[in-house]
């Protein structure tokens, strides 16, 4: 008799995936969306720091090489062409790519006859081109982290809310409103919330790092072009 009446009184076991299961139609098709909306997130994730690794480690590699024997080398068009000419190792530096946008812009100043300091303005907007161009580049995704850190709550919510007078709707008609009889609808409608949850938080932390990497990488490219400017305003331009 005690095991008979301890079965009747035992608390459900909490399971996730079977609230999916018996949950309404619309409320499935929002799970079903934060859940495309998350593993999205976890492939930038996933991808982005990668990505990021590798701008780091040929940035570093492309600047060891680019400050070699500064204070014995003559810059002259040569050693900038010789440079150059070492790009595709460091395709996926944005420090690289600036450099090779002020080459670019260089030579064609210099076709048109000895380079000035008229033409520092000309060469400041192609660096400052190349430095937003690649800064947008590596903005890619990460506004979709944004997206899903300020959304997936509210998209939860709405699932929530469906289900919550869906389960209520289901009284009508009942001799009793019990708590018994509308628990499991609450239940189901709430997972929706948790799972916004879910893809929302680790949106959110990823976005702030990702947001304070990007910002380290844009300081460095600036820093990088203010000096190659000061370099060739040293030495290749002349009054």
């Amino acid at each position: 008799m005690p095991s008979v009446l301890l079965q009747a009184t035992a608390r459900p076991a909490l399971d996730p995936w079977q609230l999916v299961l018996d949950a309404t139609p619309v409320v499935k098709l929002v799970i079903l969306v934060l859940i495309l909306m998350a593993v999205a997130c976890w492939y930038v994730i996933g991808a982005k720091p990668v990505r990021l690794h590798k701008l780091d480690d040929q940035s570093r590699r492309f600047l060891q090489v680019f400050w070699k024997d500064e204070h014995t080398r003559q810059w002259d068009m040569d050693v900038m062409g010789s440079l150059n000419g070492q790009l595709s190792r460091f395709a996926s530096s944005p420090i690289a790519t600036v450099f090779g946008a002020g080459y670019a812009e260089l030579g064609r100043i210099a076709r048109t006859g000895t380079p000035d300091l008229a033409d520092v303005d000309n060469l400041e907007r192609a660096l400052k081109r190349a430095q937003n161009a690649e800064l947008t580049r590596l903005e890619n995704q990460i506004p979709w982290l944004a997206s899903t850190g300020s959304t997936a709550p509210f998209i939860g919510l709405f699932g929530t809310v469906w289900g919550i007078m869906n389960a209520f709707i289901q009284l009508h008609g009942q001799q009793s409103a019990t708590l018994d009889a509308v628990a499991p609808g609450i239940a189901e409608a709430l997972i929706a919330t948790a799972i916004g949850l879910v893809a929302a938080i680790p949106a959110v932390l990823a976005y702030n790092y990702f947001v304070r990497r990007l910002r380290v990488v844009e300081s460095e490219v600036e820093a990088f072009a203010s000096d190659y400017l000061n370099i060739i305003r040293r030495h290749l331009l002349v009054d």
